[in-house]
């Protein structure tokens, strides 16, 4: 076996499609984000916007949650010292589990080191507790939820995206003695659309299913305290499992479960992805707590968000850019091919300073290739004027450039 030529032969069918990943390497400048510095492949250095980040709401650089890590670091050191059942529980990762539990009004929560891991390894334990346990998942679920699920040893069925009724055609075909559970996310991230939390709820309520929901788009930027969607619409006590992130709105680290103080303690106590995980460091502990307690009651720094995405969707609407829009701060512009999307966000990124990831198959379906812009708070008039005069020059070049394609 040629195992270099495999590999070679893997790669390159990656670039034959467009959809080869490159790392653009950029450097955050405390106190001056979304601007950063790109580290060009030649060692030249040029300023750039950033447009497609997570820290969705700029509080990783947030003067609270930068003390906070600073005073952590200087009291304990760099690491935890270990998982979280040897060493490696502190009081800064009982203080974060504290505000979580508190922000979604839950007895309990559980903290890990991404909600990656926190969905894969919750959902991959449920069947140990619950033998025979059903799980119904939309089938646009994220990745990190669907490898749980796929892994777990249990019964899954997939129901159509937001799709009630066949959901409930799924659930009407089973056992209804066997316990079940629903899985569905919040926010979709790629298109920015919401589940029907309430409705599915309901189906739960019927069917005597367990509700799993991912807030991970939402924790922090929906809801009066940042709890997300369900906390929005009054429905986080019909949820009994909630997943969510601390690397996105609260702008640090680590992934979380909030639910009952023995769902916790069960998922605690089987979950390998947290048994044998070294805990997160207590500095980003410390920060990720402030972030939530901070983000608890500026809601103000919420509205701003909301503003600025609703500005830009209508600023790029008004080039007739086909822009999808669910009222979420989600905005995606559907470019339709991988080559394509790559060579806009390069020239967005090597002429104007933008620097936004295109985003491809397999994170989309084919033909759905997109640039999905992230603003924030700290996106002012100056970076969405910018923004807006760069793709409107770039879009009719690359609209050209199909049409010579295809002709």
């Amino acid at each position: 076996m040629d195992y270099t030529a495999g590999l070679d032969k893997a790669l390159q069918r990656l670039h034959d499609e467009g959809r080869y990943r490159t790392f653009i390497d950029i450097e955050r400048e405390q106190g001056n984000f979304p601007h950063a510095i790109w580290r060009r492949p030649d060692g030249s250095t040029q300023p750039v916007t950033v447009w497609c980040g997570n820290d969705y709401l700029g509080m990783g650089q947030h003067p609270a949650v930068l003390e906070a890590m600073h005073e952590a670091l200087e009291a304990t050191g760099a690491g935890s010292g270990g998982t979280r059942n040897i060493s490696g529980t502190t009081v800064y990762h009982k203080r974060l589990e504290a505000e979580l539990a508190d922000l979604h009004k839950k007895e309990s929560a559980l903290l890990f080191t991404s909600a990656y891991i926190a969905n894969d390894a919750t959902l991959s334990t449920l069947p140990k507790l619950f033998p025979g346990l059903i799980i119904y998942s939309d089938v646009l679920n994220h990745a990190s939820m669907i490898e749980g699920i796929r892994r777990n040893g249990g019964q899954k069925r997939i129901f159509r995206h937001n799709d009630l009724e066949h959901l409930r055609e799924l659930l009407e075909a089973d056992d209804p003695a066997a316990p079940k559970l629903i899985a569905f996310e919040s926010i979709y991230s790629m298109d920015g659309d919401f589940g029907p939390i309430e409705a599915l709820c309901d189906l739960a309520d019927e069917f005597g299913a367990l509700t799993y929901i991912d807030e991970v788009h939402a924790v922090g930027m929906y809801g009066p305290r940042g709890a997300g969607v369900a906390e929005r619409d009054g429905l986080m006590d019909r949820i009994d499992i909630i997943n969510g992130t601390l690397a996105k709105a609260y702008g640090v680290m680590g992934g979380y479960i909030a639910s009952s103080a023995k769902m916790c303690d069960a998922i605690r106590s089987y979950a390998p992805g947290f048994i044998f995980t070294t805990s997160l460091p207590p500095a980003v502990a410390a920060g990720a707590a402030a972030s939530v307690r901070h983000l608890k009651t500026d809601q103000e720094r919420r509205d701003e968000h909301q503003t600025q995405a609703r500005i830009l969707k209508m600023r790029l609407k008004g080039l007739g850019l086909p822009l999808i829009d669910h009222g979420s701060h989600i905005v995606p512009v559907i470019v339709g091919d991988p080559v394509h999307t790559k060579q806009l966000s390069d020239m967005l990124l090597e002429d104007f300073g933008i620097y936004v990831q295109p985003i491809n198959f397999p994170t989309v379906p084919r033909g759905t290739e997109r640039l999905r812009f992230t603003p924030s708070p700290v996106h002012g008039p100056g970076e969405i004027d910018a923004l807006v005069r760069a793709m409107d020059q770039l879009w009719s070049h690359c609209a050209l450039n199909r049409a010579e394609l295809s002709a």
